[in-house]
């Protein structure tokens, strides 16, 4: 078995921290706010066992983890870090049904280009910062997604949104005039 690193990195959103791992964990995304969802991920429901975890995020090789606001990071970064070491290299579950994330975009062929775009130049650059985005639905110009991971709740999403994703949008769609997102 190869030797497990863990990393972290800091977010823009200082309740969340990206913990890196050099392994895939999983296609695709997944999020758990809270422990009631948490239950179908072992991997989730153990780490929300430490009374500092809010929020649990998985992308590709990493976790992001929300931490509550009486719990600081200098406290608590290396308990978290020798969690997901062990749990990586014991294997534990990121979910108990593994199933594939397909890349399947539906809609109009205005909606197919707008998820394309979020795929292909938004959803790298989001995950980059232990997030994740993902399309719900355009109306009358408006473009409506969901923000994940370290992006939920994040001071400066709000800015990526408005400033980012809705300028390469409307420069890409001309039919796109705006972009909100659906509070989770």
């Amino acid at each position: 078995m190869a030797t497990i690193n863990v990393y972290t990195e800091y977010t823009p959103n200082p309740a969340t921290m990206k913990f890196l791992v050099n392994k895939l964990l999983i296609n695709g995304s997944l999020d758990y706010p809270d422990r009631e969802k948490a239950q179908e991920s072992p991997f989730a429901r153990e780490l929300f066992k430490f009374n500092f975890v809010n929020g649990v995020f998985f992308a590709s090789n990493f976790v992001t983890i929300t931490k509550t606001e009486d719990a600081e990071w200098e406290d608590i970064e290396a308990i978290l870090k020798d969690f997901v070491k062990g749990a990586v290299e014991s294997e534990l579950k990121v979910q108990e049904v593994t199933k594939d994330e397909d890349v399947n975009f539906e809609g109009s062929e205005t909606e197919i280009k707008i998820q394309q775009i979020l795929h292909d130049y938004v959803r790298p650059a989001v995950e980059q910062d232990g997030g994740a985005i993902h399309y719900k639905s355009f109306t009358e110009g408006t473009v409506v997604v969901e923000l994940r991971g370290s992006c939920s709740g994040c001071p400066s999403s709000t800015i990526t949104l408005k400033a980012g994703i809705e300028g390469l949008l409307k420069r890409m769609v001309p039919e796109v005039q705006e972009v909100v997102a659906e509070a989770m």
